[in-house]
């Protein structure tokens, strides 16, 4: 496994594979480890050419930058922490990332006002905010027909009434699941693993 400086994420995949990103010190800043980001985008497919991405909560950018790595037509990326808005920006401009839309602001409230339909949405809020139920309650409304949404905590997730679970895994303290909702949903969890 390569060692990274600290405060440095690697892209695994893509146009963008092996480049490094950087963000600030943060007690609730910790990137989706790399096997997790792994796993997840095997499960959403290796290609994510002209889907629409939304990564709430957005923290250091691994997931969406990933997602641009890979394809993705556009992606919306929420934070409010200004010192980690500019690591965003200053990312983006480094990487030469188009179809990134860098938005200030809770994602909550960003999900409430939102209008868009989004094909994958990246939900990972410091762990102890406990806001993933939150923002799935709102976010049902604003994933296109067969969409999926990443939910990641430190402990295993229950989906609520109208969503289900596609797939899950665990590495470490990592829980990881991939949601859909229930009408879009092909016959239960295809498989853990």
């Amino acid at each position: 496994m390569r060692r990274t400086r600290p405060n440095t994420v690697r892209i695994i995949g893509g146009l963008w594979r092996s480049r490094l990103i950087e963000f600030p010190d943060g007690a609730d800043l910790r990137p989706t480890p790399d096997r997790v980001r792994e796993t997840l985008f095997n499960w959403l497919g290796r290609d994510l050419s002209g889907m629409v991405c939304l990564d709430l909560f957005a923290g250091s950018g691994a997931l969406g930058f990933e997602a641009l790595s890979r394809g993705a037509a556009s992606v919306i990326m929420v934070e409010k922490n200004p010192a980690v808005l500019r690591a965003l920006r200053d990312n983006a401009q480094k990487l030469g990332a188009t179809g990134l839309t860098v938005v200030r602001g809770d994602a909550l409230e960003f999900v409430r006002g939102a209008r868009s339909r989004f094909d994958v949405v990246f939900v990972d809020p410091p762990y102890r905010l406990g806001m993933q139920v939150a923002a799935l309650g709102l976010l049902r409304r604003l994933l296109a027909e067969g969409g999926r949404v990443y939910l990641e905590g430190d402990s295993v997730f229950e989906a609520p009434r109208g969503w289900a679970i596609f797939r899950r895994a665990r590495a470490g303290n990592v829980h990881f699941h991939l949601l859909a909702r229930e009408a879009d949903d092909q016959g239960g969890v295809s498989g853990n693993v």
